[in-house]
């Protein structure tokens, strides 16, 4: 661990996570003979109804972690302190959004993570230590853990240990609402568990033969023998599950390519509300559209896509979608999990990126939020960017960003401010119809008109005897059935 001058740096991390959650650390049990072996079984025996175990395949997307005093590990292998501890603050926040309470954080600065334990293999000891002084019951890494690495760090600190990837799955096991979001959070969990069989799942199945390997629960009269293990029969399941929720989430993407194309006939313009979680973009799609989507400072706490539409001030209307937020090292599961949900970013025609003012580490943000991106193919969309909460960020970090990128526009959803300006950038980035024309619309085709308004740009429009005379920019399908009242 990162600890020079004994244990002065582990203190200062402890004290920055304890001013940060306010969770006071349990102070050393007297070391008696006897009571030590007691208090050490008492502090590492699990609670009763905290299993992370599945006990029905089917109920995947219910599992949640409920995770209750857990212990934080970190391996910085690049950048600064700060960014070290940025990300340890940050998968902090996570483990409280599943309900844990944070009681301690430690890092350690290596050139890469241990092949066997993540940590050194002579720094585990030392966070058995810490389990057992501050009472914790799990331990959260932050990085993807192998299966291996995992089982090790298990039976050396003999409590339950989670990577980031399972904490972030789980987040969104607890919020998706939809039947698309469950689906394809079911998909990633399983893509996760799948080489991580090992003491997950001990009921997925029952066993298929009889008295030899895999005998027992499913042998019988003529059906005993060697049959499948445990193992292989989970392993078969998952994958028949995994194929069949493919297969879902395929049907469902043609429904959204559906209504894609049919706002795209319309000449309706798409425009997606992209960002870091929690950054404030339902409650900015809230404040632009009206939408009523759910609002809570929390992470990922909305996933289900919400598109709304709404019309510039001169008439033109065009859509606003919500979609899921990014963060740090966003888990691969996730982001080909909810890759149909993503490509609504992809076939935008311009990007809303919103950044959190106020967070420790903006730039970051947006390197992270543009990864994503670019694995999606919508870093080739024209990019709004918006920074977001600026009424709780202090002036001088308002000032650093607006130096950064000039031409953001800074708001806040919450009181209102620069909504108006955000109005209008957004209004001015929209694609401009291609033909321009003056047509003379007689009375009875006031269909036409209101098609005019709503997918085109009106630039003149009079009432005359005959009709309405309009000079509007519209699109080629739009030209071709106005050609007719040409003048």
């Amino acid at each position: 661990m990162r600890r020079p001058a004994g244990r002065a740096t582990l203190g200062r991390r402890r004290s920055l996570l304890r001013n940060t959650y306010q969770t006071p650390v349990l102070d050393e049990p007297d070391l008696t003979t006897g009571e030590l072996e007691l208090e050490e079984r008492h502090s590492l025996r699990r609670v009763a109804g905290l299993s992370t175990e599945l006990t029905d395949i089917t109920e995947v997307e219910y599992r949640q972690l409920r995770l209750e005093r857990v212990v934080l590990v970190g391996v910085w292998t690049e950048g600064n302190v700060d960014d070290a501890e940025n990300s340890l603050t940050e998968l902090a926040a996570l483990a409280e959004t599943a309900g844990s309470q944070v009681l301690e954080g430690l890092i350690q600065r290596r050139k890469q993570p241990d092949a066997a334990t993540f940590i050194g293999r002579g720094k585990v000891d030392e966070l058995r230590d810490v389990v057992l002084s501050t009472g914790a019951d799990t331990v959260i890494c932050d990085g993807e853990l192998s299966p291996s690495q995992l089982r090790n760090l298990e039976q050396q600190t003999k409590v339950k240990v989670v990577d980031r990837t399972a904490l972030i799955l789980d987040i969104f096991a607890q919020h998706a609402k939809s039947k698309e979001g469950k689906a394809q959070v079911e998909l990633a969990q399983l893509q996760y568990l799948l080489p991580r069989l090992r003491g997950w799942g001990e009921t997925l199945s029952r066993q298929s033969g009889g008295s030899g390997r895999g005998g027992g629960a499913g042998g019988g009269v003529g059906l005993r023998g060697p049959g499948e293990t445990k193992l292989e029969t989970d392993r078969r399941r998952i994958n028949t599950r995994i194929a069949k929720l493919r297969r879902e989430i395929k049907a469902m993407r043609t429904v959204r390519e559906t209504k894609r194309s049919r706002r795209i006939a319309n000449g309706v313009p798409a425009v997606a509300i992209a960002g870091y979680t929690n950054a404030g973009k339902s409650s900015l799609l809230n404040r632009l559209t009206q939408a009523g989507v759910l609002v809570e400072d929390a992470l990922f706490a909305t996933l289900d896509p919400t598109t709304r539409r709404t019309a510039a001030e001169d008439g033109r209307v065009f859509t606003l979608s919500d979609t899921v937020g990014f963060v740090r090292h966003l888990p691969h599961q996730i982001v080909e999990a909810f890759r149909s949900t993503l490509e609504e970013v992809a076939q935008a025609d311009l990007v809303v990126h919103v950044l959190d003012g106020a967070h420790p580490d903006p730039e970051g943000q947006v390197s992270a939020v543009r990864e994503v991106l670019g694995e999606v193919g919508a870093d080739r969309i024209p990019e709004l960017l918006v920074v977001n909460k600026v009424d709780a960020a202090d002036e001088e970090t308002i000032l650093r960003l607006k130096r950064t990128w000039p031409d953001a526009v800074f708001v806040s959803a919450r009181s209102g401010t620069g909504i108006a300006e955000l109005h209008k950038a957004i209004a001015d980035r929209l694609p401009r119809p291609a033909v321009d024309l003056t047509v003379l619309v007689p009375y009875d085709r006031g269909d036409l008109v209101a098609r005019v308004h709503r997918s085109g740009q009106v630039l003149q429009s009079r009432h005359l005897d005959d009709g309405t005379e309009l000079h509007v920019r519209v699109n080629e399908q739009l030209a071709a059935e106005l050609a007719e009242f040409r003048r």
